[in-house]
């Protein structure tokens, strides 16, 4: 494989950082489709138009920042989300699509074109605290259902008004679409999220693979009771037939013969009082790994144990699946362009894959799919106190450059 002439092109490291703190500065809490998201869109389409790139929004909302190539080819297309969670952080996506435009910056002020187009994207509504996440990019690979655009969050506002508010055309939704082949590849940089790479002493990691992801709502029936009166032979207690539940979950997972990690993420008790025996729990249950078969043998596997509980403390234990994201593997020629930029920037690589869900995942259904991670200190994000150093940025978006231009070298695939 022929890799890129440009060996000793670098990114500019203040003006990063200054960008990361311009748009931190607007909040860390820019919940899509809020004012605060709308501040952070404008900040971010002055960054590209500063950078020399032609901007402009897809009708899902995306921000689109085009680099034009030198022949009519397939797009290089990167970038992330700045959507955030509440006090989500200043890093988490922000990265991705900083480190993006910066990339172009860079290539525009040392006069260097590429074969391929290359466009940023900045997805909309990532996160999903408001509407269904990963709106933006499930709409450019044709999966955003239409019925969708009629939801409507606790202000009454419908996703389909939301989009709109951004630049947005709902009424043509259809249009944000990708097909097969428009795309040459997708690559997105990320804080890893988690403390594997800073526990190896890793400044790269180059993804896998994104975990598929399965959720189900647990309901357990059970008899509520007066505390005092009732005896502990004749209670059917919801809520302790909802922990034995959970321990099962845990015990599951911790044999690894099952898939990666199980979480019960949500406990609702009635009537939740203290002196009432609890005769109703609801839970949320989450299952991740990378391979959907073990996903599935484990739901199964959950089952069966639900039933053994349930006839033991007479309650009834219901599991029903309400979402299910495919895994969504890392094409090999990808991750063999991060592989090759780290090792021209004498950069450590651990091979991983992603316990978080991203938008890669869904561009990974149309493209070729690559993701770069950076350590996160102390594994710790979705808040404010998530801290990656801007040597990590730097190295990320250095990785991310030479990654670009690695992948602009390849014959055209077939």
């Amino acid at each position: 494989m022929k890799w890129n002439a440009h060996s000793n092109l670098r990114i500019n490291v203040d003006r990063l950082a200054a960008r990361i703190e311009q748009l931190a500065q607007v909040g860390t809490t820019r919940l899509a489709f809020s004012d605060a998201d709308r501040r952070g869109r404008t900040a971010v389409m002055a960054m590209m138009r500063e950078a020399g790139l032609n901007v402009t929004i897809d009708p899902a909302g995306n921000i689109l920042g085009r680099r034009a190539g030198q022949i009519e080819a397939p797009v290089i297309l990167f970038g992330s989300h700045i959507d955030t969670v509440p006090h989500g952080g200043r890093y988490d996506g922000v990265l991705g699509c900083l480190a993006s435009i910066e990339c172009l910056h860079t290539l525009q002020e040392a006069d260097v074109s590429t074969k391929h187009p290359l466009e940023v994207v900045v997805f909309a509504n990532e996160e999903g605290q408001l509407f269904p996440g990963l709106s933006g990019s499930r709409a450019m690979v044709g999966e955003l259902d239409p019925s969708e655009l009629l939801l409507r969050d606790a202000s009454g506002r419908t996703l389909s008004q939301a989009i709109e508010s951004i630049g947005g055309r709902p009424d043509r939704i259809e249009e944000a679409a990708r097909r097969r082949g428009d795309i040459l590849a997708y690559v997105e940089l990320h804080v890893e999220q988690g403390g594997v790479l800073e526990s190896l002493g890793a400044p790269i990691g180059v993804v896998q693979g994104i975990v598929g992801i399965l959720y189900s709502h647990v309901h357990v029936l059970g008899d509520t009771n007066h505390s005092g009166t009732t005896p502990m032979a004749l209670r059917r207690d919801a809520l302790v037939a909802a922990a034995r539940f959970i321990l099962a979950v845990d015990e599951a997972i911790r044999r690894h013969q099952f898939c990666t990690v199980g979480t019960i993420g949500r406990l609702d008790v009635l009537p939740n009082a203290r002196n009432v025996i609890p005769g109703e729990v609801s839970m949320t249950l989450e299952l991740r790994d990378l391979e959907e078969e073990r996903i599935l043998r484990t739901f199964e596997y959950l089952r069966q144990r639900a039933a053994e509980i349930a006839t033991s403390s007479r309650v009834q234990l219901e599991l029903v699946e309400r979402e299910r994201f495919k895994p969504a593997q890392a094409d090999r020629a990808v991750m063999q362009a991060i592989e090759a930029a780290a090792t021209l920037l004498d950069l450590s690589t651990h091979t991983m894959p992603s316990g978080a869900g991203h938008d890669a995942q869904m561009l990974a259904r149309i493209a070729p799919m690559g993701m770069i991670f950076v350590p996160s200190a102390g594994g710790i994000s979705h808040t404010d106190r998530e801290f990656t150093s801007i040597e990590d940025c730097a190295n990320g978006a250095n990785v991310l450059l030479h990654t670009i231009l690695n992948i602009d070298s390849w014959r055209m695939r077939s």
